[in-house]
């Protein structure tokens, strides 16, 4: 009964197709004349065709129904289909059968069968009429307007050769000190760089549990302490934090090198035995493993993950972070960079690379971006982190807002594993294009906050870009953090935010140091001299670029 019914719609459908601004007498024609009934149904094919567009996902299912027609179907009336109710009931089951939107009792398809008597009108030339419903593309419904989700930063935690809080750490930069010195964590006298931005004094009492201050790298520790003091920075006490639906915070806190201590003190150890291996070497060496042990102190269950583009690392991770608040998959995210490479194989690496400064009689002058004398970058090591909330949640929590995070973008200059492309293409089009994500116009901003990191290749790039970005804004000022604690690594990012963020608040604007001899080509009156300036910021960039040509920019402005 069921089949009857499918096939007599099945029939209605295909003469409504067939028959479409036709006339009853046309229609009668049609069947009484073979000629015209063939030459009618190549047209009704043809009409049927366009009549009926087919999605993608379905086009297979209906091509086969569409061949099976072909071959022994027409649109002509049959006496023999209208007369035989054996014959419409087991053409139904086929047409049933090589469909998917029909199936039996337990899922499975039921098989096709075809009856004797259908291969002998077949076979005869006679021939079934049968249509076949055609699936309209679902129109796609638009999501109704919502607002733009606003992001802010509420808090900043730092450990860096200059502080160990942001106020003390961007007091120290608008005063010009270095933070560079001799290395004392261990003797180095047999390399020919012997000096780091190397953090002198640090303890993890009151932020890290003493047992586990014991087993981790250092990388984690700076990670841990830094991002706790960014959540006490914001006002987030206990009784906040118990307050917060903890599943809608995040950490996205990265690292360039990981934990190099913990795994070099394991290939030590597995030279005596494996067992006298860290049991936590493998886990303490990874770089997700700072932002996991962060949140499961905190209890936070939002995203949680790390990202490692060498130097650019923190700005990814800021970035991200950012995006997850932006698509409201978060509220809140702590998010930065952390690392710490000061130890023999980390120094030895880069030394081996020729990258590193060689200037040991004067540490405090070793680091000199866009000055004709620099000879390499200096090690840094520390960490960064930001409290990025959405506009609506900090307000109603009642939190301090720093600055806006406009948003900024990522390219690769796929050229060159160290060097960056003798154009400067990506770092071009990664400020284009963080620019226009932003919706930010290229006259706004006003500050840059250079990665500029006392390498004669890199620093000459990059003020070659931001001229061919920028060079028509008489009120841009650029400077370069790394002057006064070396290079972070990943770190680094996270860092000069803070300070990009400092400036924002503060008004001021820190010094380039050791900027004495500017190179040829580079205009003195656009990067910041040698005190601190005023300056009234209306968009702040942040460059960060890393080895594999990986570029990174984001963009803060005073919150209105």
């Amino acid at each position: 009964m069921a089949s009857s019914v499918v096939c007599s719609w099945l029939m209605a459908a295909c003469m409504s197709v067939a028959c479409e601004n036709e006339s009853p007498a046309s229609v009668s024609m049609l069947s009484s004349n073979p000629c015209l009934s063939s030459r009618f149904s190549k047209w009704a094919a043809r009409k049927r065709k366009r009549a009926f567009p087919i999605s993608a996902r379905y086009a297979p299912e209906f091509s086969r129904i569409r061949n099976l027609m072909s071959s022994c179907l027409a649109f002509e009336p049959c006496h023999n289909f209208r007369r035989s109710t054996s014959s419409s009931s087991s053409f139904s089951s086929l047409a049933l059968a090589s469909s998917p939107f029909f199936s039996g009792d337990n899922g499975a398809l039921a098989p096709a069968r075809r009856s004797d008597k259908h291969k002998n009108l077949a076979q005869n030339g006679k021939v079934v009429a049968v249509a076949v419903q055609p699936v309209m593309e679902a129109t796609p419904k638009k999501k109704p307007p919502t607002k733009q989700r606003r992001v802010v930063v509420t808090g900043m935690g730092v450990e860096t050769p200059l502080g160990h809080d942001p106020e003390e750490f961007y007091s120290n930069l608008l005063e010009g000190r270095s933070g560079i010195s001799e290395i004392e964590a261990f003797d180095c006298s047999q390399f020919p760089t012997r000096i780091a931005g190397e953090i002198k004094s640090f303890s993890t009492d009151g932020w890290v549990a003493p047992k586990l201050s014991k087993r981790m790298d250092k990388f984690m520790l700076y990670m841990l302490t830094a991002g706790k003091k960014a959540l006490a920075d914001a006002g987030i006490s206990d009784d906040v934090m118990n307050e917060l639906d903890k599943t809608r915070c995040g950490v996205l806190i990265g690292s360039a090198m990981g934990g190099m201590k913990v795994f070099n003190d394991a290939i030590e150890a597995l030279r005596i035995s494996y067992k006298k291996m860290n049991p936590f070497c493998v886990p303490f060496a990874t770089t997700n493993m700072g932002s996991a042990m962060l949140a499961m102190d905190l209890g936070w269950m939002g995203p949680n993950y790390s990202i490692s583009t060498a130097c650019a690392t923190s700005n990814f991770c800021i970035l991200n972070a950012a995006n997850h608040i932006i698509r409201g998959e978060a509220d809140m995210m702590l998010c930065g960079g952390s690392d710490a490479a000061i130890i023999p194989i980390g120094l030895g690496g880069f030394v081996a690379c020729r990258a590193l400064s060689q200037r040991n009689s004067d540490p405090s002058k070793a680091s000199r971006p866009w000055d004709s004398n620099r000879d390499g970058f200096v090690m840094g090591e520390g960490s960064g982190v930001l409290l990025l909330e959405e506009l609506e949640h900090a307000k109603k929590r009642g939190a301090t807002i720093y600055a806006e995070f406009l948003g900024g973008s990522f390219t690769s200059d796929a050229y060159h594993m160290t060097e960056p492309h003798p154009q400067g293409t990506g770092v071009i089009l990664c400020i284009e294009k963080a620019l226009a994500q932003s919706g930010v116009s290229r006259e706004d901003v006003n500050y840059i906050n250079a990665h500029a990191t006392s390498t004669p290749a890199g620093d000459l790039k990059e003020y070659q870009a931001l001229l061919h970005c920028f060079g028509q804004n008489q009120e841009l000022r650029v400077n370069s953090t790394k002057s006064m604690i070396g290079h972070l690594l990943g770190a680094a990012g996270a860092v000069e935010a803070v300070a990009t963020v400092q400036a924002i608040r503060t008004g001021w604007v820190h010094p380039n140091i050791n900027l004495e001899s500017p190179d040829d080509g580079v205009d003195a009156n656009v990067l910041v001299g040698p005190r601190k300036e005023r300056v009234d910021i209306k968009v702040a960039l942040s460059n960060s670029f890393g080895f594999g040509g990986h570029n990174s920019s984001i963009l803060f402005a005073p919150y209105k």
